[in-house]
């Protein structure tokens, strides 16, 4: 696997070594031993699925302290935009964000810290969607801030009219009138 690191210090692309031949393709998608090497111990808890249709937009999503969570995603079928958002305050990269097309040819993943706002929007015609959490999900500790927060002005790399939300997204706010508990 080969870890790289990105704009925001602790969050990283992982691309995994594909073995592929005419049967089709083998690949390991986690490795608690390489994942340790290069980014620390972290104890992921539960694997979460999703499937989505294109402009599906989920997020921008995180969990409060003492549940908040560490995320490994990737895309399994299809292609989506993944967005990590840095919330920690008193970070240099405050407000900033990582983009990466998660795709199930590219077989990318990314690696979100806790501190950080996550989403996706689905750019295919359908995606599945996977990933890891280090923290289990407590309704009463889940929070999130607007897709289209102005001040953090999201490239989401498709039409504002082909965005779908749930209800839950819908009613979330910009981040400045969020309730944001992460520390740097």
């Amino acid at each position: 696997m080969t870890f790289t690191k990105t704009s925001i210090p602790g969050v990283f692309i992982i691309e995994p070594k594909v073995f592929g031949d005419a049967r089709g393709y083998f690949f390991e998608s986690f490795s608690q031993k390489e994942f340790e090497q290069h980014i620390g111990n972290i104890n992921f808890v539960q694997d979460n699925e999703s499937r989505s249709t294109r402009g599906v937009l989920r997020g921008l999503h995180f969990q409060r302290p003492p549940f908040a969570q560490a995320k490994l995603v990737r895309c399994i079928e299809g292609e989506v935009l993944d967005v990590a958002v840095d919330l920690r305050l008193g970070s240099p990269t405050y407000k900033q964000y990582v983009a990466v097309k998660l795709t199930g040819e590219n077989k990318h993943q990314l690696f979100i810290p806790r501190g950080f706002a996550h989403g996706f929007v689905v750019l295919s015609e359908t995606a599945t969607f996977a990933y890891k959490v280090d923290n289990v999900y407590a309704p009463d500790h889940d929070g999130g801030i607007a897709w289209n927060d102005p001040e953090i002005n999201v490239d989401w790399q498709i039409d504002e009219a082909e965005v779908k939300l749930s209800a839950k997204d819908e009613a979330l706010k910009p981040l400045n009138e969020t309730d944001n508990p992460f520390k740097y």
